[in-house]
């Protein structure tokens, strides 16, 4: 029957089967997935994808592909008004593919464009990183902290949460969640057990730092919290509960794997023998406050410490 027939008149938009669009739909938002659902009507979801080989696997995951690449910005036309939420986990452009305004994310900025041509979404969540703060010498970090990026990686993750916020002024409900090392035993690479096998040093005990973890279930149950309790214009630590320094972190995986603990090393020979990629993670120092997290969003995590995610996820 006709809306205009229908004695109940055109039903209300929230009524109506909700449509989530996933940019940048790998490990994190396959999990997000399969989540939704679970306690009510499932949205329709799709996801933009650049490989047209994703697109038989995203189909078995009940996902329907969208063809497109972020970094083709006319791609991207056919989003403009197709979803009623958006989860953005796609990360900014590689060293490689930045030119000289290296720290500008023309994928933030090319999504935020394309969703303003037509009807805007309702809400948008941004996966961000908690390397926005920079080095906080080991000090308890709040989202209210002022950002301080000290990699070209982070100051492209800044200015990706400034074109979220952008649009968020347009009427989006837009939320950043600042997301620190993701693991979990069945996500690829997601376990230290590798580098331990490897033999790869950490840095000793008086220069180790404070590193922060959530597992990748957790991550995407935060996401799926994010898209429809996240405050407008609101950040959001995302983070468990240990408390560990690194070194510690990799000493707990040894002993649960029944592997060798690994070398530590001072931080001067660390920088001769370590790959500038992974001296850049060694060289900052926080502890995430993620207490907006657990009260706005209201999520309880399955794998509140690192310790119960290794043996049980």
């Amino acid at each position: 029957m006709p809306s205009n027939q229908n004695p109940l008149g055109a039903l209300p938009a929230r009524f109506r089967r909700q449509r989530l669009l996933i940019i940048g739909c790998g490990d994190v938002g396959l999990r997000v997935a399969r989540s939704l659902g679970a306690g009510g009507p499932r949205p329709r979801v799709l996801a933009l994808t650049s490989s047209t080989a994703r697109v038989p696997m995203l189909r078995a995951a009940g996902v329907t592909p969208l063809v497109g690449n972020l970094d083709d910005a006319a791609s991207l036309a056919r989003l403009a008004g197709l979803a009623t939420r958006v989860l953005h986990l796609a990360p900014p452009p590689g060293e490689g593919a930045v030119g000289p305004q290296w720290w500008l994310d023309r994928r933030s900025t090319a999504l935020a464009r394309a969703l303003r041509r037509r009807a805007l979404p309702q809400a948008l969540v941004y996966a961000s990183t908690s390397g926005v703060y920079g080095d906080c010498a080991g000090e308890w970090v709040a989202e209210s902290r002022p950002v301080a990026p000290a990699t070209p990686r982070a100051q492209r993750r800044v200015n990706a949460e400034r074109a979220v916020r952008h649009l968020g002024r347009a009427g989006v409900r837009a939320s950043i969640l600042r997301v620190p090392g993701i693991y979990a035993p069945d996500r690829e690479g997601g376990t230290p057990e590798a580098r331990l096998r490897r033999g790869t040093p950490v840095l000793a005990a008086p220069d180790d730092v404070y590193t922060n973890h959530i597992h990748a279930d957790d991550l995407a149950r935060a996401c799926i919290a994010a898209l429809w309790r996240g405050r407008p214009q609101r950040a959001y630590n995302v983070a468990d509960d240990s408390q560990l320094k690194m070194g510690d972190y990799f000493d707990l995986a040894a002993d649960l794997y029944g592997l060798p603990r690994p070398p530590r090393v001072a931080r001067s020979l660390a920088q001769q023998q370590l790959p500038l990629s992974l001296l850049s993670f060694m060289g900052e120092s926080r502890r995430l406050v993620t207490t907006r997290m657990a009260r706005e969003l209201r999520l309880r995590l399955r794998y509140p410490t690192v310790r119960e995610g290794l043996q049980r996820g």
